[in-house]
This record gives structure tokens, sequence and C-alpha cells, in this order.
């Protein structure tokens, strides 16, 4: 069986290197040339899956996506062409909770506040949404919550766009649409990002057609700035350079980068594919990974926001990205080269904590880390 994969997913060699012909490369230059004779095709976000990829695609059987979104695959294209397809749903969801988690933490140091005091809407409240809102509680946050279709099946609990839109911190996870009834292409549009006020923050670790760049650029260029987290921009790879020096943290579409979620990726499209051809599966991801640097600490006396910062930082300091991605923009290539040299990340989960107080213990659960008593 031939396999070609995107280069960027950890072991697939290891998973499939024993019953296939497996071939990699850079997920954003894959050519319908290289589709002859592959019958399994393994991907990222970064790779379209449509018409134009598959004209020479003669013997292609599966289609897996290490990710949770889909939409850079034409999967009615492949149901027509009787091509299985499989993506790894909640892959990816913590190591974006822990991003989330670390830049909060980072605009709260760098704006004086006590997240405790704030109010957060976590616009988009699936797999990465539904993280965030869980460690937004555990920091004593108000959570405003706004997802339109999540709100038609239980209306209690959710909020509309406007409300969403006041909070202190807004935080972005929904997929890029723009059809339907709630697009989300520039749903941060040059209106809304004009009647934002000052002080409030700006969260996108999803897709950067979401807002609108050009129009942050200039609202960011006046009298009154915002404060932007920006993991995902319009036009990837390229960046509008212009608006990286506007932003508090900058990086290059890794909120999702932990090792454990791009292993979750790949095992799960691992697990499709053998199920297709009934084979014996591999108990769990947990096999694949190697132990993390630090598997335990022990914590003394109360939890406070310094605390959560500091354990954050011991397992991912999201500064060092930043400061990756600002010394290398404007480079060529910088921003692939940026993911493919990815440095090992671990989830905050990796790293157990100990503390005889349940309610320590029970916060740093609710932050992430793997919490003992």
């Amino acid at each position: 069986m031939k396999l070609l994969a995107d280069e960027n997913m950890p072991y697939v060699q290891t998973l499939f290197g024993d019953w296939a012909e497996v071939t990699t490369c850079a997920g954003r230059d894959i050519t319908p040339e290289q589709l002859k004779g592959v019958e399994v095709l393994l991907v990222r976000s970064i790779t379209q899956v449509n018409e134009a990829l598959l004209t020479k695609a003669d013997s292609l059987r599966f289609v897996g996506t290490a990710t949770i979104g889909c939409d850079h695959i034409d999967t009615e294209l492949l149901a027509q062409r009787n091509i299985t397809f499989a993506s790894a749903p909640g892959c990816n969801k913590v190591a974006v909770g822990d991003y989330v988690l670390a830049a909060l933490l980072t605009v709260a140091e760098h704006k004086g506040w006590l997240l405790k005091e704030k109010t957060i809407a976590v616009v988009g409240v699936g797999n990465t949404g539904s993280q965030v809102a869980e460690r937004a509680h555990a920091l004593g946050m108000e959570v405003l919550l706004c997802d339109p279709f999540k709100a038609q099946q239980s209306p209690t609990g959710f909020v509309e766009l406007a409300q969403a839109l006041t909070a202190d911190i807004i935080s972005f996870h929904v997929p890029i649409t723009r059809d339907g009834a709630h697009p989300t292409w520039h749903l941060l549009d040059e209106e809304v990002i004009h009647q934002l006020h000052g002080d409030q923050v700006l969260i996108n670790a999803c897709r950067g057609e979401v807002w609108d760049n050009n129009a942050l650029l200039l609202r960011q260029q006046g009298a009154n700035p915002l404060t932007l987290v920006m993991d995902v921009w319009e036009h990837e790879p390229e960046v509008l350079a212009p608006l990286v020096k506007h932003t508090l943290l900058a990086t290059p579409h890794i909120a999702g980068y932990s090792l454990e979620g791009k292993a979750r990726g790949t095992f799960a499209l691992y697990q499709a594919l053998k199920t297709q051809y009934g084979q014996e599966v591999m108990n769990s991801v947990e096999q694949l990974l190697p132990t993390p640097p630090i598997t335990h600490i022990t914590c003394a006396g109360e939890y406070d926001q310094d605390l959560c910062t500091r354990l954050v930082r011991l397992i991912y300091d999201i500064k060092a990205d930043d400061r990756a991605f600002r010394a290398a923009l404007g480079q060529h290539g910088f921003f692939d080269q940026l993911r493919k040299q990815y440095p090992q990340r671990r989830e905050l989960g990796s790293l157990a904590v100990e503390s005889t107080q349940i309610d320590v213990q029970n916060t740093l659960h609710g932050l992430g880390f793997s919490a003992q008593r």
C-alpha cells in the first residue's frame, strides 16, 4: 500500500511503516502528480484536498486529516469517488486549551489584571471552545458562551454575539464558513472592529479568515488599539506583517501543536484505516509518547494567579513562540518553517502536581494539570 503523509505528522512511520510504503512531504506542497498510485493520503489543515489536487489520483481509497476541522477537505467529492474519509475530532482540543490559558496569563501580566475579576466570551463552543471555557472557569472568570448552533439545541446558557462582543476578553473557536445562517468569514469585520473598545482583548486560535486582518490593522494604527493574540492569519502562510507589531502575542498556527495533540491526530487516522481493513489496532496513543522531561511537582501553600503562571510556563512558554515568530518574520517561507521545526511541546496534563489542599487540587485539575493529592 502506498501512503503519502504531511511531514508534520508524528509517528506516521511507526504506525504505518510495517504495512505501507510511507512517503512524507510538506503538506502545502503536495501536487497532483504525487498522488499517482497513492492509495492513502494523510494531511493536516494546510492541504486543500479538492478536485484540482485529485486530478491524477488514480488509486486513492482513503483520505484522512489529522485535525479537528475539515473545511480544507471536499468531502462531497470524496464521497462521489467512493473514497473513505476520516478526521480526528478533538485531537488537539487540549493543546488549544493550554495555548489560550498561557495567552490569558500573559495578557493578565501585561495589563496588570486579576483574571478572576474579568469576563471572557468563548465564541464557538465545540471541542476547543469547551476546553477554553473549562480553563476560564477554573481561573474564576465569568464565562459567556456564544454558539448559535448549540443554542438551538439548548437555549439556556448561551448569549448572542452582540453580548459576547462586550466581554473583556473574546476568544474565537469557530470553523470557517461563508454560507448558511451563521457564516464566520470576517465575523469580525470593519464595522464590528470599529465598535470594540480599547481595553478589550481578542484571541484567535481557529481560522485566520474569521477576522478581517486589514481592518484590524487600521484599528491598531489608531488612538485606541486592542490587545491581540493571533495564532492564525488571513492568507496563510502569508502574514500581514505590519499587523504583527500591533499584537501582544503572534504565533504561526501552532495552538494545537502539542506532541500529544499531533500524536492523537495521527493515531485517529491509524485506527480508522486499520478498522477499514479489519486489522488489529494498537491499544492507545500513550504507547507512542516519550516520558516528559518533568513528570511531577509538589505544590505547597495556597493557589493564586502567580502560581498558575509559573506552573504553566514550566511546561509551555508561549512567549518563546512569540519571540521565534517575530525573529523569523519576513524571511522566505518562515511561517511553514516554524511549523516544521516546532520544538516538542507537552500538554499541561503531562505534569502531575501534588497538593494536600483539595481546593488547590480541584483548581489545578480544572486548569488542565494532572493534579494529585
